[in-house]
């Protein structure tokens, strides 16, 4: 899990995930059924529809690992160090990043920011302004399409890709890491991080601060069962206003960084994490 990734992003050898080789398991024997008697096709075509059921269910859950390698939690030796990590999507957001930036900064916290590609090229800057402050920014595809989890091999290479390049070219360092936009999924989406060298990365915590506007339900969602190892989620793009009109993550980053401090931890990037 923390070996080093290679920036090499062709013939990169896919690691089919079990759950794959099931369902063309499940494909193969329907086809053979059918061939073999003609009369069980309704037995086979509904062995095919549990079939894709499924596969449709578990690309709803962004933590699971049936669909391949995923981060839900960082490495066991950057747990055992007491590390924490803080990831931020959407961005940048021209206002909100830059007063998130002087938070952590404040606090001498890093963060990994999940930028898109297309918001990354209309604030360049401030992306160069991320890792200057000795953040990191990551993979959270070109558009952050809706559909994103309905896309094809084609669709995702094309995503993945074109925000490589567009994060690439501003910041001088291709991502290592990609979170799915709302973390959803489907089976053709590991083969295309594996072909671009890229890690999957969901989280062990999320408050759902886009919806959510209360800085105490947020900082209590986020600090429950505080540990070593934890992967938390914000957002400073899109982030829900709090009753006094701020973007919930200015109001609750500053608790947050002193609870995971009082708690003995350290926030570091996700690529710290892999040292």
């Amino acid at each position: 899990m923390s070996a080093p990734l290679t920036s090499n992003t062709a013939h990169a050898r896919w690691d089919m995930p079990v759950l794959v080789k099931v369902s063309l398991g499940v494909h193969a024997a329907a086809a053979l059924a059918v061939l073999a008697v003609p009369a069980w096709w309704p037995w086979a075509l509904a062995a095919l529809v549990l079939n894709h059921v499924l596969l449709a269910t578990v690309g709803l859950l962004p933590r699971t690992h049936w669909l391949g390698a995923n981060w839900t939690r960082l490495p066991a030796a950057a747990a055992a160090r007491g590390e924490i990590a803080l990831t931020i999507d959407d961005g940048p957001d021209p206002v909100v990043t830059p007063a998130v930036l002087d938070l952590l900064d404040r606090h001498g916290a890093k963060a990994t920011f999940f930028c898109v590609g297309r918001q990354a090229a209309l604030y360049p800057e401030i992306c160069r302004d991320i890792v200057r402050r000795g953040h990191r920014i990551e993979n959270h595809s070109q558009q952050h399409r809706h559909n994103f989890s309905l896309l094809g091999p084609g669709g995702f290479r094309r995503e993945l890709e074109a925000a490589q390049t567009t994060l690439t070219a501003i910041t001088g360092d291709r991502p290592q890491f990609f979170r799915a936009p709302a973390g959803l999924r489907n089976p053709f989406l590991d083969p295309a991080l594996q072909r671009s060298g890229l890690r999957l990365a969901s989280w062990t915590r999320r408050a759902y601060d886009t919806r959510v506007g209360n800085p105490a339900t947020v900082l209590r969602k986020l600090c429950s069962s505080l540990r070593a190892g934890d992967i938390l989620l914000l957002h400073d793009r899109h982030a829900a206003l709090t009753p006094n009109g701020l973007p919930v993550i200015l109001e609750v980053l500053p608790p947050l960084l002193q609870a995971i401090a009082q708690a003995g931890l350290r926030p570091v990037t996700l690529r710290e994490a892999l040292t």
